[in-house]
């Protein structure tokens, strides 16, 4: 990270004040430490991908991950998302066969990019940015958890009928930070194998996503 914050100029408009913040600089410099001592996921460049991927006038949808694929190769700053090449974690396996059964498309199991729904306007958001190698939320409570919550509200306070997919207790704890009011969040357990069977199998939640953005007059999205 340099010593200013590169993010997409639409991004850094709406988060200016944020990053100015102690709290925010506190973290810069605590991440940027990281990286000159620790194996940190993802790489550098790629910590704010899907803000530079998903500019915020394009924002559709918002998938919110926990923290960054801790194993070699898979993190790329998308949540859930992994390179083409990289064998697709369980979750996202568990996501691939939910949208097969709620849609009837078959989809590539040998690719685990979704940077194609990025580009689409679903805002692929880890709460939490980074992660020390083979080391699950080592970045837990140091500030990011704080900008990611800056983040959904913004989206939320400046837009209307967007989708919130939220899946898993920690991603559900975010619901207080968007207005129901104007927006479509949609709830479900975790696509991990730990939980994918208590409820996000069967959620039907892409095909509920579609026909709220086809009901405001937005285009679908390309599952």
């Amino acid at each position: 990270m340099s010593k200013k914050v590169e993010i997409e100029p639409e991004w850094e408009n709406e988060l200016h004040n944020y990053f100015e913040t102690e709290k925010f600089r506190d973290l810069t410099e605590f991440v940027r430490e990281e990286y000159k001592s620790k194996t940190i996921y993802p790489k550098p460049k790629d910590l704010f991908k899907a803000f530079w991927v998903t500019p915020f006038s394009k924002v559709k949808v918002v998938i919110l991950g926990q923290d960054p694929y801790h194993g070699v190769g898979q993190a790329e700053g998308l949540s859930f998302s992994v390179p083409k090449g990289i064998p697709l974690p369980p979750s996202l396996q568990n996501i691939y066969k939910e949208i097969e059964n709620d849609l009837g498309i078959k989809k590539d199991f040998k690719d685990g990019s979704l940077e194609e729904w990025a580009k689409q306007g679903v805002f692929l958001l880890n709460v939490i940015l980074s992660v020390v190698a083979s080391n699950p939320a080592s970045h837990r409570g140091k500030g990011w958890e704080e900008f990611t919550d800056n983040v959904i509200k913004t989206i939320s306070d400046k837009h209307e009928n967007l989708v919130f997919m939220l899946w898993g207790n920690f991603a559900r704890s975010k619901k207080s930070l968007i207005d129901e009011s104007k927006h479509l969040i949609l709830e479900s357990a975790h696509p991990s194998p730990f939980s994918a069977y208590n409820g996000f199998f069967g959620c039907k939640h892409f095909s509920k996503c579609n026909e709220y953005l086809k009901s405001h007059n937005k285009e679908e999205i390309k599952w």
